[in-house]
C-alpha cells in the first residue's frame, strides 16, 4: 500500500506527489462556448484538493466541430485562456500536476449539436460523418499543437492526447474507421501518423518540461489489440511521452479477442519496455486495494473515475485505510451534489444505470 504514495517523477515536468490520477471525466458543466464555469472549477479543484497527485481536466475540444457532448470544455480559442489560467493555478495550488486533456470527437460528434456534418477519416455511413480531406488532418494537426500551447499559457503542466474510444484520433488508428489510401491511411504507421505528428508538434513547441500524455484505448471501435499494443511500445520507447493512459473498461478483465484470451488485457501493457514512460492504467479501480493490485502487477500510477466522481478526496481515504472501497450504488442527489457535482453533471449521471438513486414520485396536489 505505501507505493500508492510514494511520489512518481516523469521525464518532464513536476512530480506527482503519489499514485493516483483523477481521469479525464465527462460532466457538461461548461458554458456553451466552451468556457469553464464555476461548476466545473469547483468540481475540479475539490479533487484537486482531496488528494489526487494529478488532476485532469475532462476532453477539452481543440476545434468547435469537434464538440462531443453539450457543456463540453473548449480550448480551441484563446477566449478559454483566461478561465483555464484561474483552474491550473488552482490545482497547482494544491500540490496536484494540472493536466489537460485535448480532443476532438470526430465521428462522435453529434451534427444537432456542432451544426454540421461530423468528419473522420473516412465517410461513415453509421454516424453521417465525412472525410477530412488532406488539407484539413493538417489543419486538424495544427489545431492539437495549438490547443497545447494554450494550455502551456494558462500554466497548465501538461496536456493529454484524447487517442482513444472511438474519437478522431482512435478513428485514425481504427483500420474499421479509418479506410484512407493515403499517407493517412493503410498500414499501422501511416494510421497513426496524425497522433506522432501532433507529439512531435507538442515537442518541438512547448517548454522542455511540459509534460505529454496520451490516452489509448486496446479494444472496442475496431480496434485490433495486437497493434495497439504495437503502438503502445513505440511510443513509450520513444520517449516523445511522458506518461501513457491506458483506458481498459476493467483493468482485471481478459481481452476480448480469444487469441489473447491467455492473461488479463493489463498485462499486454505491463510486460513491455517501457524506458523512462510512465504506464498508468483505468478501468473499475473502486478501492485501495484495487489501486494497490495494478501498482503490484506492474502499473506505475492507477487513474480513478467512477470512485473520484463519489468520493473528491478518494486517496485521502486510502491513506487513511488502505482497504477503503467506494460508496455502494446507487447514491442520492443529494450525496453527489455534496461531492461536488451539479444538477447538469448529475443529470448526465442518471444515464449511467444504477449510479443515481431514483426520486420517489411526488403525490400529485403535495
Amino acid at each position: 500500500m505505501s507505493r500508492l504514495f510514494e511520489p512518481l517523477s516523469f521525464t518532464r515536468g513536476p512530480a506527482m506527489k503519489n499514485r493516483f490520477m483523477l481521469a479525464p471525466l465527462t460532466n457538461l458543466q461548461s458554458h456553451e462556448d466552451g468556457r469553464l464555469s464555476d461548476e466545473e472549477y469547483r468540481w475540479l479543484t475539490m479533487r484537486a484538493e482531496g488528494g489526487f497527485g494529478l488532476t485532469m481536466t475532462c476532453a477539452a475540444h481543440v476545434q468547435a466541430q469537434g464538440q462531443g457532448f453539450p457543456g463540453q470544455l473548449g480550448i480551441f480559442s484563446d477566449m478559454h485562456v483566461p478561465a483555464l489560467t484561474r483552474l491550473a493555478a488552482a490545482i497547482r495550488a494544491q500540490g496536484s500536476v494540472a493536466i489537460a486533456q485535448l480532443h476532438h470527437a470526430g465521428i462522435r460528434s453529434p451534427k444537432d449539436l456542432i451544426g454540421s456534418t461530423p468528419v473522420g477519416p473516412s465517410d461513415d455511413k453509421d454516424t453521417g460523418a465525412r472525410a477530412l480531406t488532406a488539407a484539413e488532418i493538417e489543419q486538424l494537426t495544427e489545431d492539437f499543437i495549438l490547443a497545447a500551447l494554450r494550455a502551456e499559457r494558462a500554466g497548465f503542466d501538461g496536456v493529454e492526447l484524447h487517442g482513444a474510444h472511438g474519437y478522431i484520433l482512435c478513428a485514425f488508428l481504427s483500420p474499421e474507421t479509418n479506410r484512407r489510401d493515403d499517407r493517412w491511411g493503410g498500414s499501422l504507421e501511416n494510421r497513426s501518423r496524425i497522433l506522432r505528428d501532433i507529439i512531435a508538434g507538442v515537442r518541438k513547441r512547448t517548454r522542455s518540461d511540459f509534460t505529454l500524455g496520451v490516452r489509448l484505448s486496446p479494444e472496442r471501435f475496431g480496434l485490433k489489440l495486437a497493434e495497439i499494443r504495437d503502438l503502445a511500445a513505440e511510443l513509450m520507447q520513444s520517449g516523445a511521452i511522458d506518461f501513457l493512459d491506458m483506458s481498459l473498461w476493467d483493468v482485471f478483465k481478459e481481452p476480448v479477442e480469444e487469441e489473447f484470451k491467455a492473461k488479463r488485457l493489463m498485462a499486454y501493457f505491463t510486460e513491455l519496455n517501457r524506458g523512462q514512460t510512465r504506464l498508468g492504467v483505468a478501468g473499475k479501480i473502486t478501492g485501495g486495494d484495487d489501486a494497490a493490485k495494478v501498482l503490484e502487477d506492474g502499473a506505475d500510477f492507477a487513474i480513478i473515475g467512477r470512485a473520484g466522481i463519489l468520493h473528491h478526496d478518494f486517496p485521502k481515504r486510502v491513506a487513511a485505510d488502505p482497504h477503503f472501497k467506494q460508496i455502494a450504488l446507487p447514491v442520492s442527489r443529494d450525496y453527489l451534489a455534496m461531492e461536488g457535482l451539479s444538477p447538469k453533471f448529475i443529470g448526465y449521471m442518471q444515464n449511467w444505470k444504477g449510479f443515481v438513486a431514483e426520486e420517489p414520485a411526488v403525490a400529485a396536489g403535495a
